[in-house]
Order: C-alpha cells, then structure tokens, then sequence
C-alpha cells in the first residue's frame, strides 16, 4: 500500500501526500465502512484488512474525475475484491480442523447501540451468513444492511438489476429461516453471561443447565491449534457437563466482560494472555448457542477496538 499510518484497529492505511490527497482523503474517509462490507462478507478481519488493501491499489489509479460519487465506488471495488477472496476462503474452509467460526472483534459502546449494524456483525449472524453463496451474500449484505439501491448492487457484483433483486429476494428468505428468531437485549445477554461464570466458578451445574434451551449448541474453534470440541455439542445436559465439567481450557482463566461484535461477550485470560472470546446467542431469556473462539490466529482483533459503520 505504500507509506502508511498504523491505526487502533490494527490496520493500516495510506498517509496524505502528494498527488494522492483527494484519494487518500476519500480512502480513509470510508474506510470503516469498507472494512465492515469486507468483513461481513468475509467473517475474517485479517482477510478483511486485504481486501482494503487490494481496494486502496486499485483506487489510487483511478481517475477521480471520472468518479461522480467516491462512496459508492469504493464499495463497488471492495466488494469485487471480497466475493473473489470468498470463492478462496471457501475452498480453504472445507479443510478446516474443526468447526469454523468468524473472528471476533473487540467493538466499542457505539456498535451495540446501533441495533442494526451489532445484529448483523453478531457471531449468530455471521454464521447465517456462511450458508451463502457469494453473490448471495454480498447482494444480501449490501441491499438489507447498507442499504444500496439494486443499481449500485448490480453494478458491484456485475449482475444486472433484474438478476439482484431476485437473488436478495431469495437471500432474504434463506437468512429469514435461519436467522435468530427473537431480538435480545444486552441486559439479558450478560445475565445470560454472569450465571455462565458463577457455574464455571461454583461448578453449579443446575444454575447452568436453568439458563440453555433444550437444543442448545456449543461450537468451539480452536483450528487445530489449541484444544476444542472437534463437532458440535448439543443439548441442554451435555452443553453444562462439558461447560463445567469437561473445559480444562477454563480452569483457573480470568473472565473478563467485554463487547465482541456488537454484544456483550466473555474473554478469557490465563495471565497475560488472551486464551480465548466466548459469545452466546441469547433467545426469550434462554442460551441456543455457544460459541468459543480459541484458534490464537483469530485473535489479533480482540484487545484493540475496531471501528465499524453502516
């Protein structure tokens, strides 16, 4: 990318100088809506940060004069870039170790308060997002969370208007049927989180299995590179034997109440180490899903903030 300058979030992005000022000041202007399209497409902040670096090559050989609205055509590069790095991450996803999960960011009091932009970085989501294909999902991504009209889509993703209103229609009605049913509150989310961590601490496992929906899962992501559950667990019974009983992982781990992806989320500590992010989906009060992040190369963007916009 050229000179650059380090930012909070781990990134990089190019300093203003030269003959580049108005890209670069357009560039950085964007670049926290940029890096959210990426990453929500992608579920990888560290292939999200590529994909703003391949945008910024090809955008500082535009022809600005050319360019009507910056915005929307740095959107229109990053997400090309996106869907051709998402065709790669599928093929490398098929050989994971384990169950795949996105990787977590640390986001400031802003993203939660935003419902809209923390629904659709949620871990939850994410997942939903997994389940498309690529163009489903940047149409998807792009119409219902950023709202762009379906010419700017369209000329995005290289399909016609035509074509993407009925991929977003048919993307919409497969996130419909997969997607949390019910919208949960941060409050219940952390009392969800606090009995977790008086079982843990007491080994209680009634207070635990009191709070899990009887079909509950548990998702860990170690990515061959630290202990995890190798498939899914499932149910209310065998998801507290194993979060009180059969997790050494967080035997004598300090957990500390931070925002993961626009909720509230539990990192775990072993000294002064980050060993892991734990997030819930929380519904009517009750925990469907765990989700345990451990994989060390998916934990680079969990002590610093990173920003996000819609």
């Amino acid at each position: 990318m050229g000179e650059g300058s380090d930012r909070a979030d781990g990134g990089t992005v190019p300093v203003q100088g030269g003959g580049t000022d108005a890209a670069t000041g357009a560039f950085v202007a964007h670049r926290a809506l940029l890096f959210t399209v990426a990453y929500e497409m992608l579920g990888s902040a560290a292939d999200a940060e590529d994909v703003l670096q391949e945008t910024w090559l090809r955008w500082v050989n535009v022809d600005l004069g050319q360019v009507r609205e910056p915005r929307a055509y740095l959107v229109r590069i990053a997400t090309r870039q996106a869907i051709d790095r998402l065709r790669t991450l599928s093929r490398r996803r098929e050989a994971y170790v384990g169950p795949w999960l996105p990787e977590p960011l640390l986001t400031a009091p802003d993203v939660a308060e935003n419902v809209e932009l923390a629904e659709s970085v949620s871990m939850a989501m994410l997942l939903v997002l997994e389940t498309l294909a690529p163009v489903e999902r940047a149409v998807f991504v792009l119409r219902e969370v950023f709202e762009l009209d379906y010419g700017e889509i369209a000329e995005a993703v290289g399909k016609s208007p035509a074509a993407v209103r009925q991929i977003a229609y048919r993307a919409r009605g497969h996130v419909a049927a997969r997607r949390p049913r019910t919208a949960t509150s941060p409050a219940e989310t952390r009392a969800a989180l606090e009995a977790f961590r008086h079982a843990v601490a007491s080994g209680d496992l009634q207070t635990l299995i009191d709070i899990l929906a009887p079909e509950v899962v548990y998702l860990g992501d170690g990515g061959g590179a630290r202990q995890a559950t190798p498939r899914p667990v499932v149910g209310a019974g065998d998801v507290a034997r194993l979060l009180v009983l059969g997790l050494p992982t967080l035997d004598g781990a300090f957990l500390e109440t931070v925002q993961i992806n626009g909720c509230p989320a539990l990192l775990v500590r072993r000294g002064e180490e980050v060993d892991g992010v734990v997030t819930m989906r929380v519904e009517n009060g009750l925990v469907t899903a765990f989700y345990s992040v451990r994989n060390p190369e998916k934990l680079a963007h969990v002590e610093r903030e990173t920003a996000l916009s819609r």
